[in-house]
């Protein structure tokens, strides 16, 4: 056997023969000969398994019988949130039929959860009726596809499990659309809401563009500039729906970070513009924030939330970002976020119906030193 194997015995789960621990660097050459014999496209290479065992927030699980590897699972944890995804899952063929697959599954949905995960997300080719039915059989639901998800343009099928006990959420069908470029997630989410309230509006990146034009700031603490709730909520007024601005501060907001005068005298001016025009439009300001209470009974009352939260929660990256409220339940609140990033092979499965704890997402819903707290709170126009 291995010694890194043996060093690792004491983190060892035994079923039977199978013997399920953490993965290690050692074990890669083994991983990268189960992606040849298993699969003839998309396969993992020697540097992906390198960079998710040392950089990836995962979970990396190994099978082995007799001391031999013979499958492994790969769970993607996303920061800030309490979901998770099956992102790689292998059992080499010779080992099929021993209970192999189910036992790595079991386990990477049980160390998921002593993670805090309450849901599995994973994709699987339509056409692969034995790991559908396999996924089926341990409590995963289908709730949605990709088309071309994969290397030979086959689709996939996308489901889900819920892993720890918690009410059926309460959804708003909205659709999903990412933002294409760094700087462009408040015009992503409304667009997302506006298309929820009115099916007949066309929603592309000709509008994700021109909605930013509409209501940047000009100006943010770095590169381009980023929309505010004055701005987001004009564009949308001006539109054909209702919207109220829900924001803890009145100044100018973001002008703490940004260390030229000249920038920030242009963002007060800019704001001061959107202001000016708000009040002409009458669309409501209200100077406080909406707790998760609130937030949730507006969610009731019909309407669609759009909230800025720190994106540091997430990505570590301490900005302001804009995110849509889809639904709610006992335990979580869920967002469609804009952000998604398939260079680390974040697509928009991990960004559609993001479960928050409630006490988390209150932790995320404020930016900066000044703890910023804003909202557009988007309505059919009455």
């Amino acid at each position: 056997m291995n010694p890194t194997h043996s060093a690792a015995r004491q983190s060892f789960r035994a079923e039977g023969e199978v013997y399920i621990r953490p993965g290690a660097v050692a074990d890669i050459a083994r991983l990268v000969e189960i992606e040849a014999r298993c699969f003839t496209s998309d396969r993992l290479s020697k540097r992906s398994f390198q960079h998710l065992l040392t950089r990836g927030h995962t979970i990396h699980l190994v099978a082995e019988i007799d001391g031999d590897i013979v499958g492994y699972a790969i769970v993607r944890l996303q920061r800030g949130t309490s979901l998770a995804r099956l992102y790689s899952f292998a059992v080499d063929r010779v080992f099929r039929g021993r209970g192999v697959g189910l036992l790595l599954l079991a386990e990477a949905e049980r160390q998921a959860v002593a993670q805090g995960c309450a849901f599995m997300r994973l994709e699987v080719r339509p056409d692969n009726d034995a790991a559908v039915a396999r996924y089926r059989a341990v409590g995963y639901k289908e709730f949605g596809s990709y088309q071309d998800f994969y290397e030979d343009h086959s689709d996939a099928l996308r489901m889900e499990k819920v892993l720890a006990g918690t009410i059926a959420p309460k959804l708003a069908k909205i659709p999903y659309h990412p933002q294409t470029v760094g700087f462009t997630c408040g015009p992503a989410a409304l667009m997302m809401a506006m298309k929820a309230l009115d099916s007949t509006m066309q929603i592309n990146r000709t509008m994700e563009l021109r909605l930013w034009r509409e209501s940047t700031t000009i100006y943010m603490t770095t590169g381009h500039g980023g929309c505010g709730p004055y701005g987001l909520a004009l564009a949308a007024w001006q539109r054909g729906f209702d919207a109220e601005i829900r924001v803890n501060e009145t100044g100018a907001l973001f002008v703490d970070s940004v260390r030229n005068k000249n920038k920030r005298e242009v963002i007060r001016i800019v704001e001061k513009d959107f202001r000016d025009q708000a009040a002409a439009a009458g669309i409501p300001v209200k100077h406080r924030g909406l707790s998760v209470n609130d937030l949730i009974g507006e969610l009731d009352r019909g309407a669609i939330p759009i909230v800025l939260i720190s994106s540091y929660h997430l990505y570590r990256q301490k900005a302001p970002h804009w995110v849509v409220l889809t639904g709610y339940d006992d335990r979580f609140l869920y967002m469609h976020d804009p952000h998604i990033d398939p260079k680390k092979n974040r697509t928009s499965g991990d960004s559609m119906n993001v479960p928050v704890t409630h006490r988390d997402f209150d932790r995320m819903a404020r930016y900066g030193g000044g703890r910023v707290r804003a909202v557009v709170i988007l309505k059919r126009r009455s």
